[in-house]
């Protein structure tokens, strides 16, 4: 591609033209690099580990030399003037000022170090797929302790700030901060306490029912059935097996879902394939003429995280989506679940206990497996808590939060890829404020339209999902955070309409304590 430098005599509807020809480029680098991420974690053999850190390292150089090019900073410039006479909301507008905020991020940060880390993300992943099924922590704590030294070096681009933290979590969710993220799991946790300790002293619900065995092919062919009935397009995505399930997204044509199938657990697929699908529907509904830019893709970590969370068990565990959905998922197994009434059934899905495995674990406790996770990340990386001395932290926390403690590290500090694909910090927070969200999206879409949920019970899931892509996803990241979940709530974010869902749905399952 041939692009003209710019000239004064060129007009604004030019140089807007230039500025989407090379923000197109930069977009297009960075979904090479997710193919090559997608077959790492999906088909590729475990031999082509160091090349792909090399590849991968270079497409994250020559995205980031492109993002840092002085002639794009100038572009921006030249349009500023423009834009700012938009409304505020309009493409045009929102596109400059996200482009601004980006290369003024990407200018921090140099070219060497992008590659560096992207390399190392590679080989650390590659080894994580091996030590966690082997319990090997020791092979696992050199790459830990890179991580811990690449999110610091990362952080200091970004000095001054209020805490180390800061500027890994503005990154994934824009306008938070350590101490706002603490306030917020602070709240919450007031809340949470109570209502598990509640329910996990009382008998824990029978899911033996969910325990199968369960053949893989009809697994995922029911995975397939829920996802394509929620509204995920599969002429413009696919889903595979992974070790940990992910949704990426190649361009808007191309967004794929991977999901791991296990033939003792019937739940594992199909709910890893619904909250990965929820992250497709956010991508596969933005605007068509965003995509391509920095406004292409969700508005956050946490808005994202809202989605998958929303389609996972708002309406992938209520008793309405089983209403409908009981009768074929019983004919796919009829020898395991024939027998089994659908109150036994939906009572397992929501059975809550006190579990060691974040991914596995109930919506009730869910967000303790966050907070502790983000408590540990934040003390790694303000340097009071060595990475030798993670695997008794983990298990010492695990029992004061959760009320148990695994007995290995595969089921302790190495259970989450997070840590292990080359970054610590900063990306956790975003499950606990999805689910927040989650919670507070569903209750306004029920405002604007009560009769969702019959509809879901009647297998009807477009009117949710028009209301979601009409006031969410169409949008992409054109609002900030923040002003996106007024402007479709009315309120900021909040924890009031996540708790009383939560006392709402258990309240008839467990005895809760009083408000």
């Amino acid at each position: 591609m041939t692009i003209t430098a710019p000239s004064k005599s060129r007009t604004t509807e030019d140089k807007l033209g230039e500025l989407r020809e090379r923000l197109l480029e930069i977009s297009d680098l960075g979904f090479a690099g997710a193919v090559l991420g997608w077959d790492q974690a999906t088909y590729m053999p475990s031999g082509g580990a160091p090349a792909r850190g090399r590849q991968k390292a270079m497409l994250s150089r020559l995205g980031h030399e492109r993002l840092t090019d002085p002639a794009l900073g100038r572009l921006i410039d030249a349009v500023q003037p423009f834009a700012e006479t938009l409304p505020y909301d309009s493409d045009t507008a929102c596109l400059v000022r996200v482009a601004r905020r980006k290369f003024e991020r990407a200018l921090k940060v140099p070219a060497d170090f992008v590659a560096r880390r992207s390399t190392f993300s590679s080989v650390s992943y590659n080894a994580w797929t091996k030590a966690r099924p082997a319990n090997d922590f020791a092979t696992m704590r050199p790459h830990l302790e890179r991580a811990v030294e690449f999110s610091r070096e990362y952080a200091q681009f970004f000095a001054p700030f209020d805490h180390i933290t800061d500027p890994l979590i503005d990154g994934s969710d824009e306008g938070m901060t350590t101490v706002s993220v603490r306030a917020l799991l602070d709240e919450l946790r007031r809340e949470l306490v109570p209502i598990a300790k509640a329910i996990c002293d009382q008998p824990v619900a029978d899911d033996t029912c969910l325990r199968g065995p369960f053949p893989e092919a009809p697994q995922l062919a029911f995975s397939m059935l829920a996802i394509k009935s929620v509204g995920y397009d599969l002429e413009r995505g696919r889903l595979d097996k992974t070790h940990h399930p992910f949704c990426t997204k190649f361009s808007d044509g191309d967004v794929r879902i991977t999901t791991r199938v296990r033939e003792n657990d019937l739940s594992e697929a199909l709910f890893s394939s619904l909250h990965e699908a929820g992250h497709a529907l956010y991508e596969q509904g933005v605007a068509a003429e965003l995509v391509g830019t920095p406004l292409g893709h969700g508005a956050s970590a946490g808005v994202h995280e809202s989605q998958s969370r929303l389609w996972e068990n708002i309406v992938g565990r209520s008793r309405g989506f089983w209403e409908h959905f009981y009768p074929a998922v019983q004919s796919a197994f009829p020898d395991q679940l024939g027998a089994v009434s659908l109150d036994t059934f939906y009572r397992a899905i929501n059975k809550v206990q006190r579990s060691l495995i974040r991914t596995d674990a109930d919506e009730v406790t869910y967000n303790l497996h966050v907070m502790l996770r983000f408590g540990l990340e934040t003390e790694l990386l303000e340097s009071r808590l060595a990475v030798k001395d993670l695997p008794d932290a983990w298990r010492a926390r695990m029992s004061s939060d959760l009320g148990v403690a695994p007995t290995d590290d595969k089921d302790g500090c190495l259970q989450d890829v997070h840590w292990y694909g080359g970054w610590i910090g900063g990306g956790f927070q975003g499950y606990t404020i999805g689910n927040i969200l989650a919670a507070q999206f569903h209750a306004a879409a029920v405002v604007a339209y009560p009769g969702i949920p019959k509809q879901i019970a009647q297998g009807e899931f477009a009117p949710l999902h028009d209301w979601l892509r009409t006031n969410i996803y169409q949008h992409g990241a054109k609002l900030k955070p923040a002003e996106l979940v007024e402007r479709v709530t009315g309120t900021p974010m909040r924890i009031g309409p996540y708790v009383a869902y939560l006392r709402a749905k258990y309240g008839e399952l467990y005895t809760l304590p009083a408000v």
